[in-house]
Order: structure tokens, then C-alpha cells, then sequence
């Protein structure tokens, strides 16, 4: 069992995820992409892991969408995404709020048929370690 740390973009939201992942999924939903303001989300997933506030809990919001399983929980100071339960006991965690490498590759691409008509041949692209002049 592994012990992983997160927290939000401007700090004020920390947490532990007490346990393993299962999967690691990339979202290509619709949803997801506007959540995330991208081609996909990188969430991942643990029917067992234990999630813990370790600060900042009253600044952590959720939103489900009528109608649908979709749910994020996010910061209302910065609105940097956050770790949610889902129906079942699932815990899923955006893996870009870890503070930590997660040595787990992602399991599989998901709803790639919602899949962003730009997102493609992306590795043809040109690469930069910082932003170009």
C-alpha cells in the first residue's frame, strides 16, 4: 500500500490518498474536455483507497451534472481540481493534483469517439522544455 500527497494549484487544499490506484484512465468525453479545458482529463481510479483532508476541506466544492454520473470536485479559491467519491465508494483522483509521481501508466484511452478533432499525431509537434520565444 502507498501513501500519495495532492493538493490544489494555490495550496489551500491538501490531502493523502491512503491506498492503490486500479486504473488510470485519459477521459476523452465531452465532459471532461470541459472540465479540463482540454483534449482529455487524467483521472485515477481506486475502489479501495482512503481519501484525507489534511487542510483546507471547507474550500473543496463539487459539482455533478444533472443527469449524468459526471462529477468534479474542485478548490473555490483557485478552482484547481480535486479528488471526489463517486456512487459505490469509487475514488477518482486527477492525477495532475498529486504532488508526486505516480509510477502507474495510464491503463487506457476512454470515449475516445468524443475524442477532440485536433487531438491527433500530437507527438509530430514541435517540442519545447519551456515556453518559446
Amino acid at each position: 500500500m502507498t501513501d500519495y500527497f495532492g493538493s490544489c494549484l494555490c495550496g489551500t487544499v491538501k490531502f493523502e490518498v491512503q491506498g492503490d490506484f486500479d486504473s488510470f484512465y485519459l477521459c476523452h468525453c465531452q465532459h471532461c474536455q470541459k472540465d479540463s479545458g482540454s483534449a482529455h482529463a487524467a483521472n485515477l481510479f481506486s475502489q479501495s483507497a482512503k481519501l484525507i483532508w489534511l487542510a483546507g476541506s471547507d474550500s473543496v466544492t463539487t459539482f455533478t451534472l444533472a443527469g449524468t454520473r459526471h462529477k468534479k470536485s474542485f478548490c473555490k479559491v483557485c478552482g484547481s481540481a480535486l479528488p471526489s467519491t463517486h456512487d459505490a465508494g469509487l475514488l477518482v483522483i486527477p492525477a495532475g493534483c498529486l504532488d508526486m509521481e505516480v509510477s502507474m501508466s495510464p491503463t487506457a484511452h476512454i470515449f475516445t469517439s468524443s475524442k477532440a478533432v485536433w487531438d491527433k499525431e500530437l507527438d509530430t509537434l514541435p517540442k519545447f522544455d519551456g515556453l518559446p520565444d
